[in-house]
């Protein structure tokens, strides 16, 4: 079956390793990315998939419902899948309203659209919005967040997060929107923006400068190799059942300072350095506000009724992920000195 799919956010770090994976997998589905490159959406993240002719950029942004409507007139999509989302907990506290404007308003606005193009006839069309484990707040030192696990949001970006999520079901019991959910935990590999606690940490030592942990290092997340997670969004795009939610995870916790440790030591062995050189560069450094203590994931759901498990554990993981990074010298300078942002005038600004 053809489909037509708006992804939105597909220029992000999840978004464009998705659309690596879709893009190619399913020649005969038309994607059309979505992304107002704010500075983590970055078009290098696809290059090549440019070429290709089920493939199409578009640059605007998810709360403007007249471009929405004349994209789903022009495009006919049945399908959306919504990642478009403000995502760093630092930048919420910070300014929080750019939050509550793209992941609460965005997400109703893109619901609005989806909903009055197809006229409230749903036979075949798929609403998929992902979100994230934070939603949930903070677990104690044992237990899972499972889909059942109560909300219980904690920064302005996770509360954002849980407002749309809370919307999007809404509107399936409200109007009968064919919706899919998923809530992942953290993802990690290639691409990812270099504020993200890994590519910062490999940059920091790649350039001999301190690596900065916050509070005792003890807060633990469980960790998802990013093209995993693309496999789970694709799974449950095809299996998934409509009004259900499905987590996402890698059974793989990490406290911080582990996690960093071990990528002292993997970088070490790559760049020839003595072992535990560059464990000498972390440096614990004041809490942030809120700060949750440990995200855990039960994703019994996914593996047991769609068959998705995750494949790529964080020693390997880690490993390529910093040899990724350090292959990709230019793609990470152009990131550090802002020049990535001229991608798109050069491919698209004719």
């Amino acid at each position: 079956m053809k489909k037509s799919i708006l992804v939105t956010g597909g220029a992000g770090f999840i978004g464009s390793n998705l659309l690596r994976l879709m893009v190619t997998k399913y020649p005969d589905y038309t994607f059309v990315n979505l992304d107002k490159l704010t500075y983590a959406g970055n078009l290098e993240n696809l290059r090549g998939l440019d070429q290709s002719p089920n493939y199409t950029f578009v640059k605007g942004d998810i709360c403007n419902s007249s471009l929405l409507s004349a994209l789903f007139e022009e495009h006919q999509f049945d399908s959306v899948m919504h990642l478009a989302a403000e995502s760093h907990v630092d930048r919420s506290i910070s300014n929080p309203m750019s939050f509550i404007e793209t992941n609460i308003v965005g997400t109703v606005t893109l619901l609005n659209a989806a909903r009055h193009a197809w006229k409230d006839d749903f036979e075949g069309k798929i609403f998929y919005h992902i979100s994230t484990d934070e939603v949930y707040g903070s677990l104690g030192e044992t237990g899972f967040f499972t889909e059942e696990t109560s909300y219980d949001p904690r920064s302005p970006y996770s509360a954002s997060k849980a407002s749309s999520d809370h919307l999007v079901r809404a509107y399936y019991h409200t109007y009968g929107m064919p919706v899919k959910l998923s809530n992942c935990s953290n993802n990690y590999g290639p691409y990812q923006f270099p504020e993200k606690l890994i590519p910062l940490m490999i940059n920091n030592i790649k350039n001999k400068k301190e690596l900065p942990v916050y509070g005792d290092g003890k807060y633990t997340r469980d960790w998802l190799w990013v093209e995993d997670h693309a496999e789970a969004i694709d799974v449950v795009f095809h299996k998934g059942k409509i009004g259900e939610t499905y987590n996402i995870g890698g059974d793989n916790e990490w406290k911080n300072i582990d996690l960093v440790e071990l990528l002292c030591d993997s970088m070490d062995e790559i760049l020839g350095r003595p072992k535990g050189e560059s464990r000498g560069l972390i440096r614990f450094v004041k809490d942030r506000p809120g700060h949750d203590r440990r995200y855990a994931i039960d994703a019994t759901k996914i593996k047991e009724d769609l068959g998705w498990v995750p494949k790529v554990q964080m020693e390997e993981g880690m490993q390529r992920t910093a040899q990724w990074y350090l292959e990709q010298k230019e793609w990470l300078e152009r990131i550090i000195n802002g020049s990535y942002q001229d991608y798109y005038k050069e491919q698209y600004e004719v």
